[in-house]
Parts: structure tokens; sequence; C-alpha cells
């Protein structure tokens, strides 16, 4: 699963999330892509699950580009564990997504395969989406 080779500090505040986007807006590489449409935290997890639902229906033909990276650190703690005693241990990564971002790039297949691929894969993702293309 995608996790940083290091950070500056192991844990980190919890930020708000909303907002537009102004980076990642339009694509760079490929010709088709998979844009938020909402503003949320994507896990490590889901975006591998997505990834990997993309790829298997494009039978490993054409290119695609991952445009997101987990890189915030979110910490838990175990069930009945009294108030205070500190914060938890980081427990997973999550990307913070804000709508109008570009999650995933595709090049090298058809339209109407990636099509059906990148819609396929939003399945796996906790916001709403929509198809691009150039």
């Amino acid at each position: 699963m995608l996790t940083p080779k290091k950070t500056k500090y192991r844990k980190s505040h919890k930020l708000r999330r909303g907002g537009k986007a102004t980076q990642k807006t339009s694509l760079s590489f490929g010709s088709y892509g998979l844009k938020s449409l909402e503003s949320c935290w994507i896990s490590a997890r889901q975006i591998e699950a997505t990834r990997r639902v993309i790829s298997r229906f494009m039978q490993r033909s054409g290119k695609m580009w991952i445009r997101v990276f987990p890189d915030a650190p979110v910490t838990a703690k175990g069930g009945e564990i009294p108030m205070g005693k500190g914060k938890g241990a980081v427990d997973h990564y999550v990307v913070k997504v804000k709508a109008g971002t570009i999650l995933y790039e595709l090049d090298g297949v058809s339209e109407a395969e990636a099509k059906q691929a990148v819609k396929l894969g939003s399945y796996k993702l906790p916001v709403k989406t929509i198809f691009i293309k150039k």
C-alpha cells in the first residue's frame, strides 16, 4: 500500500475538509481521467483497490497514472481506553482530496474502455466522481 517513506513528524493535526481544488485540476499525462466532485479523505487502501480494478479491467494494456498520494497520517486508539493518555498510534494514511481534483489518468486505451474502467473503479471510492477527457 501507499505510505510515505519518511515524514517530518510522525503524527499530525486533523485538517479541515472542504473547498475547491486549485492544483491537479486538468489532465497532465493521459487522455482520460477520473475527477472528484466532492471533498473527502481517501485512504491508501481505497486508492489501491481502485487501481487494481482499473488495471485488471484494462488487462494491463495502456498506461495509468495515480495523481494523489496518501501522506496524512490518521491515528486511532484501541477500544475501551479511557479519556486522556495522549494521542493514539498512526493507524493508516489518507489523502485530503478537494472538489475538482484529478485522481487517476489513463492513456493508450479506447474511450469506451477507459470510461468503463473508470466507472468500475469509482465504486471503490467514497467520493462522487466524473469521467473526463482532453
